[in-house]
């Protein structure tokens, strides 16, 4: 299996697979492919290798898809999956002392031996942020993840003791160990808490990966840019 990450600010992720090499991603997220690659969709992909709907469905909580693809190239070949947001691509390898918890919407592909399920669902504010940022999906197993980060990433490494307050939106990857928790900080005017901001406050030791734009955000600012419907069908 030979991964390339090529592009700049809308990245693709190209993965050639040798003879019977397979790789698990969303169905609807393949950008091209070689002819004669198999396809299979099943609740079972996705749940490192242990299958059963229950994994399936934690995987929806945290934001995922139901179903996966498996893409199984029988004489080799290559799968292309085209970046959702402007930002970047990161490999991440994954084994019993490497979990990651990745933000909603940022898994793109993984090696059929990586599970993906929710760890983390807050319904505080998840119509605020518009579901970015609230709902963190975990990564685990055996082998080698692709995920999405949106904008430009900025890396941190929290020593014990040490913590962080940060946007939901803009908390794209943290190592599964750290614990993370929900602080209301006073002082500062927004229109959905009037006196009060909520931000994650995720506390060392591990690294953490920071994501200079959020969905919800870049949303909200193009917003007054789109056509407005007309209330008049005359």
């Amino acid at each position: 299996m030979r991964p390339v990450i090529a592009g700049t600010t809308m990245p693709i992720l190209e993965i050639t697979l040798d003879p019977g090499e397979s790789v698990v991603a969303e169905g609807g997220d393949v950008a091209w492919l070689s002819p004669g690659m198999q396809l299979d969709t099943s609740t079972a992909h996705g749940s490192g290798g242990q299958g059963g709907f229950m994994s399936s469905l934690k995987r929806v909580l945290g934001g995922g898809q139901l179903f996966l693809t498996r893409y199984t190239a029988p004489a080799g070949g290559l799968v292309a999956f085209a970046a959702q947001l402007p930002g970047t691509i990161r490999e991440v390898q994954i084994d019993p002392a490497d979990n990651f918890m990745i933000q909603s919407g940022s898994y793109t592909a993984s090696t059929p031996d990586v599970e993906v399920s929710v760890a983390l669902q807050k319904k505080l504010g998840a119509g605020i942020f518009g579901g970015a940022g609230v709902v963190f999906q975990k990564l685990s197993g055996n082998g080698t993840a692709w995920v999405q980060l949106a904008g430009e990433i900025t890396e941190y490494e929290l020593a014990a003791g040490q913590s962080l307050l940060i946007h939901p939106g803009h908390l794209a990857m943290f190592r599964a160990e750290m614990p993370l928790e929900f602080a209301s900080i006073k002082g500062i005017k927004n229109k959905f808490f009037g006196d009060s901001l909520f931000l994650a406050e995720l506390h060392g030791p591990g690294h953490v990966w920071l994501q200079s734009m959020n969905a919800a955000k870049l949303a909200a600012a193009i917003e007054p840019y789109l056509p407005q419907q007309s209330g008049d069908k005359n």
